[in-house]
């Protein structure tokens, strides 16, 4: 499963609506929860900003210790990043949910952990007709 920027801040920040739901789906998904890489300097920048350097620095370490895999940005990715961000300029994708999508069609992965429902309820990967979003 894929993981997107939103449930990994919210399952740091207490105060965060869907905390619960994230931490419980973080804690309970069966892995590896791959994190593209773009997505991770976009949550340590959210968390070292309005929570601290310790949520940042506890972020960090779980790529260290195991819980979340960094998956990479490899070459052939930043040409369907492209795309996307170009097919989707009405909604202003961005590039770091296109780097989700671009990963997920590599690794042919069909889960993803979000609460960017316009986004990726809007998106269509050439993998799948659509992705399970979750939680």
């Amino acid at each position: 499963m894929l993981v997107d920027a939103g449930p990994l801040y919210a399952a740091a920040d207490a105060d965060d609506p869907h905390h619960a739901a994230c931490r419980e789906l973080l804690a309970t998904a069966p892995g590896p929860l791959r994190v593209p890489v773009l997505v991770v300097a976009e949550v340590a920048y959210l968390l070292g900003r309005r929570i601290g350097a310790d949520a940042e620095t506890r972020f960090v370490g779980d790529f260290a210790v195991g819980t979340f895999i960094l998956e990479p940005l490899l070459p052939a990715d930043l040409l369907r990043i492209a795309e996307l961000v170009w097919r989707y300029r009405d909604m202003n994708l961005g590039t770091a949910d296109a780097s989700i999508v671009a990963a997920a069609e590599r690794l042919g992965a069909k889960r993803l952990a979000t609460l960017d429902r316009r986004h990726f309820g809007t998106i269509r990967p050439r993998h799948t007709e659509a992705l399970e979003l979750l939680p």
